[in-house]
């Protein structure tokens, strides 16, 4: 395996690196994500094959499969792209993945406008675990941000993201005769745990705005999870964990 030494910050590869990991329009210009840490990496070898680039501080190793680009760069230069302020020596680039056409299914869970990176990373990786499949509507948090991807412990790696518009998921829903469900702060939601949501799409919104009102407004059902009165709201990541605990019994 050939590895390059690179020294220059002013490096092509270096920029790049800087501007993947600032801006959304750029990975997507490119077709490529930035990742870091060692952890990560070793997810994206098993489990990615689309691993395009991997820069390592002098002494750091790892496992990198056949073909991939290595590039090696001094401490000091690490430090100075990447994006945590205590790096562990190691940052990768990787191919963004084709668009994955959405297929409805019961069971599922659509995020819509949930913009905090650390939710929708935690998010993907509890259903990775649980084994729900998770649609992005519109509004959410890019999926292939470096905080996302570490987030997720490398749930990006481990299973597709579907991003979709509502326009099209409802539509879908429809055909496939899927009823759809937002949780929601109403009367008349039912208590999830009332609800057999094996056989629902359910859709959770933001903890701020909620549910979009023309998502409400078309939904077949509307569900609670039941809190102590004195509780105002639960973060989105940790209701989402409980819909999708609920969705598996």
């Amino acid at each position: 395996m050939m590895t390059e030494y690179i020294t220059s910050r002013k490096n092509p590869l270096l920029q790049q690196v800087k501007k993947l990991l600032s801006s959304r329009k750029e990975r997507e210009k490119a077709g490529l994500f930035v990742a870091d840490g060692t952890k990560l990496l070793e997810e994206a070898v098993k489990f990615y094959p689309g691993l395009h680039t991997v820069i390592l501080s002098d002494g750091v190793e790892a496992e990198v499969r056949s073909g991939v680009r290595v590039v090696r760069v001094p401490e000091d230069v690490m430090v100075s792209i990447s994006p945590m302020e205590a790096p562990q020596g190691a940052l990768f680039l990787c191919r963004l993945p084709e668009k994955t056409e959405f297929v409805p299914k019961s069971g599922m869970l659509l995020l819509d406008g949930i913009q905090d990176p650390g939710n929708i990373g935690t998010i993907l990786r509890t259903a990775d675990a649980l084994d729900i499949p998770v649609v992005l509507l519109e509004g959410c948090a890019d999926p292939y941000s470096h905080k996302v991807v570490r987030a997720s412990m490398g749930a990006v790696f481990r299973t597709g993201v579907i991003q979709s518009t509502w326009a099209e998921v409802q539509a879908a829903c429809k055909v496939a005769g899927i009823p759809v469900a937002v949780t929601a702060l109403s009367d008349r939601a039912e208590d999830i745990r009332e609800a057999d949501l094996t056989k629902m799409a359910v859709v959770i919104g933001s903890e701020g705005r909620g549910v979009r009102k023309e998502i409400l407004e078309s939904a077949d059902h509307e569900l609670i999870i039941p809190m102590n009165p004195r509780c105002e709201s639960l973060n989105a990541a940790i209701a989402t964990a409980i819909v999708m605990w609920q969705m598996k019994k």
